[in-house]
């Protein structure tokens, strides 16, 4: 006769095996740290919505301040002070309501210097302002 042992052909298993879960824990966290400084730079936007909205503004109507990292101002491609400045811009909003700016400030500028003019362009009563960026690199 035969002798069977006490030990059966299926036995059920009473551990789980954690190494292939650590794998995957660890794959997971290399994907998340490559991919998460990726994720910062971009900024997904939704404009709002307005019924009163204007449209587009003319471009013969902008106007473009260049500010060089030396201070000198110029008001397209004219060069002016920063006293002519207020008064130029005042004198061309009263003459077309409908005047918009655009700042060209220099890469190396302090901040305040740029704050200051972005002041006179609101002193002088335009709403209209924008300030010119390129991408990074070129």
């Amino acid at each position: 006769m035969r002798r069977y042992s006490d030990k059966q052909a299926l036995t059920t298993l009473s551990e789980i095996n954690v190494t292939p879960l650590l794998d995957l824990a660890f794959v997971l966290l290399i994907i998340f740290m490559i991919t998460t400084p990726l994720l910062e730079n971009s900024m997904d936007l939704i404009v709002p919505t307005s019924e009163a909205a204007e449209g587009a503004v003319d471009p013969s109507k902008v106007l473009t301040v260049s500010i060089d990292k030396n201070d000198v101002i110029k008001l397209d491609k004219e060069e002016i002070t920063f006293a002519q400045l207020e008064d130029k811009l005042a004198a061309l909003r009263a003459a077309d309501a409908q005047t918009a700016v655009v700042v060209r400030p220099h890469r190396d500028l302090p901040v305040q210097r740029f704050i200051s003019v972005m002041d006179v362009i609101a002193r002088a009563g335009i709403t209209k302002v924008g300030v010119m960026t390129r991408p990074e690199g070129t």
